[in-house]
């Protein structure tokens, strides 16, 4: 039978699937009572185990392994008990590193990232802010040359990991070009005077996430921290992007055949009217539909992942994965919930905590509608301005 993995790679999703069934399902219950899940904890372990920085060069305690390793990584985090905890961790992996990794210098990366593929320190991404969510050219942090240093005043909001976090990597504008232009990419550690954890928020779903807003205030980094040349941090974090969102389709699609399987079981014991409710054709007939979507997006998700692996331009094509996955993972967890009836939605069942959680991911990482303007870019269909 094909298969997109080798043994290799099959041994590794044994090793990550040992993991989360051994060291983040025990604990999710707690975690996600506690709104916090423990970052340094949890991501040494992984650490030890070499599951981060899989694709990041041997020099710096990475694998030095092609991508397909971290599809099979973020396939089994996926298929975590609550969708908070793997995006801890995607956003160490997947979103507040690949840049620094790429086009970080030698020093950045061996104060940085070094710690970060060895668990010793946690990372988190600075992109979104009260005025500018999806609309990432808007920005307003700045940060203004001083010397060697950059001072950055300005607010980031929605941080995954942000209260917890050794370093932030931050898009801040460098200069005072208008739009995109005159942004940089700067690691921003979260000892450094003049950083401060404003708010901690609640949400409605992954609660065991720790979602903050951060304020800077006269806050002195040397320019050495700033990833690549000045004024290129769009498009460094536009890049950065692809992974994110191709992430958080891989992690989702596996969530979705979780959960709807856990569907089908339940469907299989319930009685009603005398028959089990699988033998309703609407619903059996519901569920292969689902799982069709679902085997659909996987297979998109593999077509990105080989783009990816051959160097080529993969953002239209993960821009349409992580649009489909947010729609169908909202489809999912409507037809799983009411297929499981009232045990669908009380808080003791997981169906309840994946209806919520799976509601993020139209949302975050670029809102549906802008995912449906990237394609539309592509496709050379979109209206000039």
């Amino acid at each position: 039978m094909f298969s997109y993995f080798t043994e290799e790679h099959e041994a590794f999703r044994r090793t990550v699937r040992r993991f989360v069934e051994t060291e983040i399902n025990p604990h999710v219950e707690e975690w996600e009572a506690a709104r916090i899940w423990p970052a340094r904890d949890v991501l040494k372990k992984m650490g030890n185990l070499g599951l981060l920085g899989l694709n990041y060069p041997e020099e710096y305690g990475g694998g030095g392994v092609d991508y397909w390793y971290s599809a099979v990584l973020l396939e089994e985090l996926g298929r975590a008990d609550c969708a908070a905890v793997p995006m801890g961790i995607a956003v160490h992996t997947d979103m507040a590193t690949p840049a620094l990794a790429e086009f970080g210098s030698d020093d950045l990366k061996r104060r940085f990232l070094v710690p970060a593929i060895a668990g010793d320190q946690v990372a988190a991404i600075g992109v979104s802010e009260p005025d500018a969510g999806s609309d990432v050219a808007a920005i307003r942090t700045r940060a203004v040359a001083d010397g060697d240093d950059y001072v950055i005043n300005g607010s980031k909001m929605w941080i995954t990991n942000g209260t917890q976090a050794d370093f932030v990597t931050l898009l801040t504008r460098t200069s005072g070009q208008r739009g995109f232009r005159g942004m940089s990419l700067i690691v921003v550690p979260t000892d450094t005077p003049g950083f401060h954890v404003s708010r901690k928020l609640e949400k409605m779903g992954n609660h065991a996430s720790d979602t903050a807003i951060l304020t800077f205030e006269d806050m002195r980094v040397p320019q050495a921290n700033r990833i690549g040349e000045e004024g290129m941090g769009f498009i460094l974090q536009m890049k950065q992007f692809q992974k994110e969102r191709l992430a958080g389709s891989l992690m989702s699609t596996a969530g979705m055949d979780k959960i709807i399987r856990m569907t089908i079981a339940y469907c299989r014991e319930r009685h009603t009217f005398g028959r089990p409710l699988i033998d309703n054709q609407y619903i059996h007939f519901r569920l292969c539909e689902l799982l069709t979507e679902v085997e659909a997006l996987r297979q998109l998700n593999y077509h990105c992942v080989r783009l990816l692996v051959a160097g080529e331009d993969v953002t239209k094509e993960v821009s349409m994965a992580k649009l489909k996955a947010g729609r169908l993972a909202r489809e999912v967890a409507d037809t799983c919930v009411q297929f499981h009836g009232g045990m669908g939605y009380v808080e003791e069942y997981p169906m309840a905590r994946y209806f919520r959680d799976a509601r993020l991911l139209s949302i975050g990482g670029g809102a549906d509608e802008i995912m449906l303007g990237i394609i539309a870019k592509y496709e050379n269909i979109l209206p000039g301005r």
